[in-house]
């Protein structure tokens, strides 16, 4: 028994447990400042943060304690393995005690360091949760899901899949897979698709993530791996330009790297709308107007350049285009860089002379640059930055994007996009077909060509020419796809769905068929982090009886189609195996990657070429990834949004994740602990906007697009612009703040344009729900 003795304080501002660096804000959670926190002991943290809400909610600061409670070491026995959710793949360990499963931080991991967020500390509680789903369901004359065999379910759907495309052809039968799955998985999803099914129509949740910021560093370096450099670069660096991230909410382990980069008398510049977490702990704040990220780059570009602030001699050596860019950068003088953007001349000086005068600057994107109608664009406007302050390449320098999603980097290497084959090789490349030919065994001729991508294979379903039977793994569009609402139409109306996942999610509930499927700590697999480390994800348990691994479904259906002499191996490592030699010479090569060598290390950075080969931490240091060797900057200009505020819509809207949930919240919303933090979505708004609505704080407001309508509770802050509101995507129905996001596209990655729309806000009416446009 332990007894902590520590006191509790409520903070206006960002809190972080010295040891643990878990996040905790205002009025969300109550966290004891000080030593108290021992990594790896997880029931620890579970029992105190729990106690903080139900003891001490209504106190402004305390002496008490809570009561003791017991904490356990960890074991021999535990298994080493990585949490379930989102790109940094923090290293934990599972063990038992009193027959529970237990969570604590692995602190040999050398990327979290022991450090666990809330999400990861919970991580246990889906396992066996009475949720689970553990037999087929397949849909019965009476419209209902009842229990089925996997016999029946698996002859449904091969039954099912026959017909639609001796109907409609092969391409009518589409895959949607996910940004979550394991390297092997996505793997094996695209071969899915392309050997069993022979179909061309297969895409993911990613292309809805890393798209824009992917095909951003292809143009510009030749080469797509979201951090080319280890994450504890971030904390050497001198100045960081972090643009539309907040990690202190959505990567709370992360921080401890800009913590230290602080703590080292280092400047953090922190570009968003709003005043977040992360903005509140940074040296300086630029909130910029909703949709206008390339204008700000080309802004600062413009100033370095007046300032004589620009690296000449390694535009020279290392890179290509720069003349051709001068000439765009000269039309964005500070007075019109401000008038677009919304921020001051004064602070676009002082964040240029910042950058210009740094040893070792970083500039680094996510999703609020990159999800949007021009979000490639706003990319390579920062790369533009990044490039013309030199050291690219050097340690602790140069330009990184933060991937969002768990296996978001491998999920995008290996097959399961529209124009991918594995390795990072392009679809329409002969040399590439010709290679996965010989791994296959097939004629490169039957391998299909490129098909739509993500929104675009979505909002085809069940029309002519489009898909008319869809098999979908690790991803639940209702919620997450843009124009959810049409999407989830668009579902209805297809010939066959099916959905494998642990628990019936609103996109499985519309299914004909679902399939229950294990769990990250019942399978093994790769993952590769958002630094392109690759790493093993170990299996802890066994998943319950009758459940089975997405990779034993994908080898059973497609021995149902008749195709089975292609799908030999269902075990990880064979299929690893397999991805091994698909990927060798490739841009992301894992062939010098074995789960030997894995279980012996903490990870490889790929590419590594050779079982000799010791991986590639930092993939510039000589060479960028182009023919020629060069970077490439590009001439860009900002455009608006595709949709801007007007007398109607007088507002943006923009949307991201909070600390307590994840994604779709299909896991995260059935966990207590989490749903207890944030019970429902929270409409940020200004005061001063909220008033002209006639919005009361914590009063229901329904919140207007051209495309539907949605519910949130008001919450009034002057933490964001008064012509922008926020709300957090990770809820279905009526609070499905995706029914509203536009789906105009990224000409190049086809990203839909999640980040910014025009929105109208009113005190909630009778009229309840969300209407469809």
């Amino acid at each position: 028994m332990t007894q902590l003795a520590a006191p509790f304080y409520r903070k206006t501002f960002a809190i972080f447990c010295n040891k643990c660096t878990v996040l905790v804000t205002i009025c969300t959670i109550w966290r004891v400042i000080g030593d108290y926190c021992v990594p790896n002991l997880y029931v620890v943290h579970k029992t105190v943060d729990t106690r903080h809400r139900r003891a001490y909610a209504g106190l402004e600061t305390s002496s008490q304690t809570p009561d003791p409670v017991p904490t356990f070491a960890p074991s021999a026995t535990d298994t080493e393995t990585h949490c379930p959710y989102c790109a940094f793949q923090c290293g934990i360990r599972l063990g038992t005690v009193d027959g529970e499963v237990t969570v604590s931080g692995n602190q040999a991991f050398p990327v979290n360091k022991g450090a666990l967020c809330i999400k990861g500390f919970t991580s246990s509680e889906t396992l066996r949760h009475p949720d689970r789903l553990q037999v087929p369901l397949i849909r019965s004359g009476d419209g209902t899901l009842v229990p089925a065999t996997w016999d029946e379910a698996l002859d449904r759907i091969a039954a099912g899949v026959r017909a639609t495309q001796e109907r409609h052809g092969p391409d009518a039968v589409g895959v949607f897979g996910g940004g979550s799955l394991t390297n092997e998985k996505c793997y094996l999803l695209g071969k899915f698709a392309r050997v069993a099914l022979r179909t061309r129509n297969v895409d993911y949740n990613g292309r809805f993530c890393m798209s824009s910021a992917a095909g951003a560093a292809i143009r510009a370096f030749g080469v797509d791996r979201g951090l080319p450099f280890p994450v504890e670069d971030i904390a050497k660096a001198d100045v960081i330009l972090l643009v539309g991230c907040n990690p202190a909410e959505t990567m709370p382990p992360l921080m401890q790297y800009f913590q230290a980069q602080r703590a080292a008398g280092g400047t953090l510049i922190v570009v968003d709308p709003r005043r977040t977490v992360t903005a509140q702990s940074a040296t300086l704040h630029l909130r910029l107007t909703p949709g206008s990220d390339a204008a700000l780059a080309n802004g600062l570009l413009h100033l370095l350049l007046r300032d004589g602030a620009i690296d000449q001699a390694f535009l020279a050596d290392r890179t290509d285009g720069f003349d051709e860019l001068r000439g765009v950068i000269a039309t964005y003088w500070p007075e019109r860089t401000e008038k677009i953007t919304g921020i001051p001349e004064a602070q676009l000086v002082r964040v240029a002379r910042l950058l210009g005068g740094a040893k070792r600057p970083l500039v680094l994107t996510a999703r609020g640059a990159e999800q949007q109608a021009q979000g490639v664009n706003n990319v390579l406007a920062f790369i533009n930055l990044a490039l013309a302050l030199g050291r690219h390449g050097q340690p602790f320098a140069g330009f990184g994007t933060i991937t969002g999603q768990g296996n978001g980097q491998g999920g995008r290497e290996h097959g399961q996009k529209a124009d991918q084959l594995p390795g990072y090789r392009r679809i329409d490349d002969p040399a590439a077909r010709a290679h996965m030919a010989s791994v296959w065994g097939i004629p490169a001729e039957e391998i299909p060509g490129p098909g739509r991508s993500a929104y675009e294979l979505l909002d085809d379903m069940g029309r002519d020419g489009g898909v008319r039977a869809l098999f979908l793994m690790g991803s639940n569009p209702v919620v997450s796809a843009p124009r959810a609402l049409h999407v989830e139409e668009r579902l209805r109306a297809l010939d066959l769905l099916v959905v494998t996942d642990f628990f019936l999610s609103e996109t499985a509930a519309l299914a004909d068929v679902v399939l229950p499927s294990a769990q990250w700590a019942e399978e093994e697999g790769t993952m590769t982090n958002l630094e392109g480390r690759v790493i093993l994800r170990r299996r802890a348990m066994d998943p319950p009886s009758g459940v089975r691994t997405d990779l034993e479904i994908l080898t059973a259906v497609a021995e149902r189609l008749g195709r089975g002499e292609y799908f030999a191996c269902s075990d990880a490592e064979s299929v690893f195996d397999e991805l091994r030699r698909a990927t060798a010479g490739g841009v992301a090569d894992y062939a010098g990657i074995t789960y030997e060598r894995l279980d012996a290390r903490q990870g490889i950075f790929w590419p590594c070429p050779t079982v000799e080969h010791e991986g590639t931490p930092r993939i510039f240091a000589d060479r960028f990834a182009t023919p020629s060797g060069r970077a490439r900057f590009h001439a860009v200009r900002h455009e608006s949004p595709a949709e801007e505020p007007d007398a109607h819509y007088p507002l943006y809207l923009t949307t991201g994740r909070v600390m307590s949930q994840y994604q779709s919240g299909t896991q995260t919303r059935r966990v207590q602990q989490l749903a207890r933090m944030t019970p429902e979505p929270v409409a940020e708004i200004n005061p001063n906007a909220a008033r002209r609505a006639g919005i009361a704080d914590g009063a229901l407001v329904t919140l207007t697009t051209r495309r539907g309508s949605s519910t949130a509770r008001a919450k009034l802050t002057r933490d964001i612009r008064e012509d922008t509101v926020f709300v957090p995507f990770h809820w279905s129905g009526a609070a499905s703040i995706n029914r509203l996001t536009n789906p105009a596209l990224d000409p190049t990655s086809r990203m839909p344009e999640f980040k910014v729309c025009a929105v109208r806000i009113e005190p909630q009416s009778a009229r309840q729900g969300a209407k469809s446009a």
